[in-house]
């Protein structure tokens, strides 16, 4: 099978340097995967192209680059699954995290972030005598987050760290999780509310916006956002309600369970207060660019249609959560 893979490539050897395409012609078994492509070249092309790759078995992570756009493992993906009617396969370096050289990128960020939720068990209270023992179901609930295997193909997606890299990111609030839900971990109930008082600061939990690029991004089904939203219940329930965010999530469902649809105008007054003159003034330019542009929410704010239905199942559906 021919293909043509077009690489993003980056000398950080030559005066001024800057990133540019190059496109190789190559040919590969028919069910050769990008890696198969991308390792012929250096092999057989140009030994010159530099990139990360070790198992070949979706294991070890590190051949995690953006294949047509978007985060995968070079390993995992086959060519032709991934190439278009021209034959043609796009190869960038990672996302978010700097280029040390054609598709080699620098985790030492990724790593710092990892570092900062201090991925080990935190036992609180006197040594046990015996073993901590953690019951088979609390196991299982993990097993999908201890699959991670750190390479870093959510973070390269992430959406919020493209705009904010202080975003503690996908990977390392995931990691966070399987240890705030690890019976182990924590207070005698099970969660540790300084871990996830933590969690709750500026550029925590909350600042997910929940785009679900890291779930799509994700090759071994962890559901990073799945889990950044369970941290966000897990904070509410410890009682840990004074932030934005978890006032937003909290106005959000009163507003919606009130009239049965969102009202945009109230949702960051009531979030952030209406006597929070900073916070009021921070929204002016916002507010002023949504009424350019005619994005300005309507003031007139009405009920939908049986609205008195709608407020009973809200109220059921609260209750089973509680449950």
């Amino acid at each position: 099978m021919d293909v043509t893979l077009n690489i993003r490539r980056f000398d950080p050897g030559v005066p001024q340097p800057e990133s540019y395409w190059q496109s190789f012609d190559v040919s590969i078994e028919d069910n050769g995967t990008v890696l198969d492509a991308l390792i012929k070249i250096r092999e057989d092309t140009d030994g010159t192209l530099s990139l990360r790759c070790s198992c070949r078995s979706s294991i070890c992570g590190s051949c995690a680059v953006r294949i047509n756009g978007h985060a995968g493992l070079a390993c995992k993906l086959q060519a032709s699954a991934v190439m278009g009617d021209d034959n043609v396969i796009t190869v960038e370096p990672a996302g978010v995290m700097p280029v040390v050289k054609d598709l080699v990128v620098d985790f030492e960020p990724f790593w710092e972030k990892i570092r900062a939720v201090k991925p080990y068990l935190q036992p609180q209270g006197l040594e046990p005598e015996s073993e901590y023992i953690a019951s088979n179901e609390s196991m299982l609930h993990l097993s999908s987050v201890t699959a991670c295997i750190m390479c870093g193909a959510c973070v390269s997606d992430c959406t919020v760290l493209e705009v904010d890299p202080t975003f503690l990111g996908p990977a390392a609030l995931a990691k966070a999780y399987r240890f705030t839900a690890d019976p182990r971990d924590g207070d005698t109930d099970g969660v540790s509310k300084e871990r996830l008082q933590d969690l709750t600061q500026a550029t925590g939990m909350w600042d997910c916006t929940r785009c679900t690029e890291c779930v799509t991004a994700c090759p071994k089904g962890v559901a990073p956002m799945d889990r950044i939203m369970a941290l966000r219940d897990q904070a509410i329930a410890a009682g840990l309600t004074n932030s934005n965010g978890a006032r937003h999530a909290e106005v959000f469902g009163e507003l919606v369970g009130h009239s049965g649809r969102l009202d945009e105008l109230k949702l960051p007054v009531k979030t952030v207060g209406m006597f929070n003159i900073p916070a009021m003034l921070g929204f002016l330019p916002v507010g002023i660019r949504a009424l350019i542009h005619g994005k300005m929410p309507s003031p007139i704010h009405k009920n939908i249609e049986g609205v008195e239905g709608f407020r009973r199942l809200y109220k059921k559906a609260e209750e089973a959560g509680e449950e």
